[in-house]
């Protein structure tokens, strides 16, 4: 990147058919790559010839330019004058409804010390998130009813405590696939964490090495999968990572060879998000929010509203279907994902290219969880990717408990966790119970961190541990060993709910 560019030269390049855009104060020619980018050209065409950092920074590890742009495009830098400009621009830019809601929200925000409970974290993230990431972090698919059901389903599951049992040293810890961790909770992989914090997924790396929990990472972070791995309080903290497999192997398989190189653990396959989930929280975010801009201008002109209504902008006047951008953030992230993959096929593949155990992500069914034992791999993550993708698949808990009571040999063949509506200490018991050795959890760590920060994912943890060891306590088990199938059953009546 040699040559310097004035942003009047920049600016020339706003057309389809020559299209630049600035990005941290370096210039990038991306016309063929419209057509390829997987959340369509609309929204690269909507910063062309212009500086798209703001759009571009929280949705893109910083790596993505290099592994996706040819060199020859990356055309140079702006201008000391040019970047001063953009510098200025944006620290004089009006800031929008959403912004100023979400900068009262964090002044307003309780203290951590306040924090109970997972609930009382994400009751303050739902505060403080923009609209666009609480969009995105909280839509589900359809009328987000198995959303609902995932965590509600836990309250069909009672327990049979058992008394009079030493329980003054009670030990919460385990081992996933062989790497302790201080309680059976692991991070499951969620994707764009600085939507929530400029931090992002550093935020829960970090927390999660000084808790002594695992972190999985997604495919689609928003920082580069070294920056995560440079994040870990210690060389010795485990990473494990969260495959979307590519359509092309070849791409799959760069991908692999670059998580082993950075010293991830293991490898957990995304079996359940080969297309996106009909996220329609997730899809309307981009037009409700230009509607609060609307009314916020319409507000703040007076001068025209003595007679009727004000005209509305001529944007508004049609709304052209077409124009809707059907993928949301979720489409874009898979686009290229592989729809072929097999048991027969995919599994050999990835085991020819990696040692790393292999954990299908995504079961949801008793017959697949045989054939995944079948296909001799190290774990299975029962997940209907938080009923983001298919509406009405049923709650993980569920499909655990089918498991157990069908095929109890399962357990004995791989390991078994589950994500998915986990929110209190006693979920994760009611789990073990039945037989997963360890539960995920995505949202909440999300939130956590978004909320709080680092210092968020340390607390979310320490409330986990807290509510769980209670709860082995007055089950009367000392360790996870203890908790057997006998101690929980499934009723077929429900307590009224007052938060779901």
């Amino acid at each position: 990147m040699s040559r310097t560019f004035s942003l009047d030269e920049v600016s020339k390049h706003n057309s389809p058919s020559s299209c630049w855009v600035i990005i941290s104060n370096k210039v990038y020619d991306v016309t063929e790559f419209l057509s390829a980018h997987p959340g369509g050209a609309k929204i690269i065409l909507k910063y062309a010839g212009k500086d798209a950092t703001a759009a571009y920074e929280p949705i893109h590890p910083p790596d993505a330019l290099d592994k996706n742009l040819p060199r020859e495009k990356h055309l140079g830098s702006l201008d000391s004058a040019a970047a001063s400009a953009v510098k200025e621009a944006a620290q004089n830019r009006r800031k929008t409804q959403d912004e100023l809601r979400v900068a009262a929200a964090h002044a307003a925000k309780l203290p951590l010390s306040r924090m109970l409970s997972l609930w009382d974290i994400e009751d303050v993230a739902r505060k403080v998130l923009s609209y666009k990431a609480l969009a995105y972090y909280a839509s589900a698919a359809d009328e987000e009813t198995t959303d609902r059901e995932n965590c509600r389903a836990f309250s069909r599951f009672f327990f049979h405590p058992r008394v009079m049992r030493p329980v003054s040293q009670c030990d919460p810890s385990t081992t996933i696939l062989g790497f302790k961790s201080s309680i059976p909770v692991f991070v499951s992989g969620a994707a764009l964490a600085r939507l929530g914090h400029p931090l992002g997924e550093a935020n829960i790396t970090r927390g999660a090495g000084r808790a002594g929990i695992i972190q999985m990472v997604s495919s689609n972070a928003s920082l580069s999968y070294a920056q995560i791995a440079e994040a870990r309080v210690g060389p010795q903290q485990p990473l494990f990572f969260q495959l979307y497999k590519h359509q092309d192997d070849r791409i799959a398989e760069e991908r692999v060879r670059e998580i082993i190189s950075l010293g991830y653990k293991a490898i957990f396959l995304t079996v359940d998000a080969i297309v996106a989930g009909n996220r329609e929280r997730d899809i309307r975010a981009p037009f409700e929010l230009e509607e609060q801009e609307r009314e916020a201008d319409k507000a703040a002109d007076s001068t025209d509203k003595s007679k009727g209504s004000p005209d509305m902008p001529a944007k508004q006047e049609k709304e052209e279907s077409g124009n809707v951008n059907l993928l949301g953030t979720a489409g874009a992230l898979i686009a290229n994902d592989d729809l072929d993959m097999t048991w027969e096929r995919t599994i050999p593949w990835l085991r020819s290219i990696t040692k790393l155990p292999i954990v299908v992500k995504g079961v949801q069914c008793v017959e697949d969880a045989v054939l995944a034992a079948e296909a001799g791999v190290d774990g299975i993550l029962i997940s209907n990717h938080g009923g983001r993708q298919l509406e009405y698949a049923l709650p993980s808990i569920e499909v655990l408990y089918r498991i157990r009571k069908q095929r109890p040999d399962v357990f004995d063949k791989l390991e078994v966790y589950i994500d998915g509506g986990v929110r209190r200490g006693t979920d994760v018991l009611k789990a073990l119970c039945l037989g997963a050795k360890a539960v995920g959890m995505g949202r909440p760590f999300l939130y956590a961190q978004s909320a709080y920060g680092e210092e968020g994912v340390v607390k979310a943890v320490d409330i986990l541990e807290r509510e769980i060891v209670r709860a082995m306590r007055l089950m009367g088990v000392s360790n996870v060993k203890q908790l057997v199938p006998q101690m929980v059953e499934r009723v077929d009546w429900q307590p009224i709910l007052s938060r779901l």
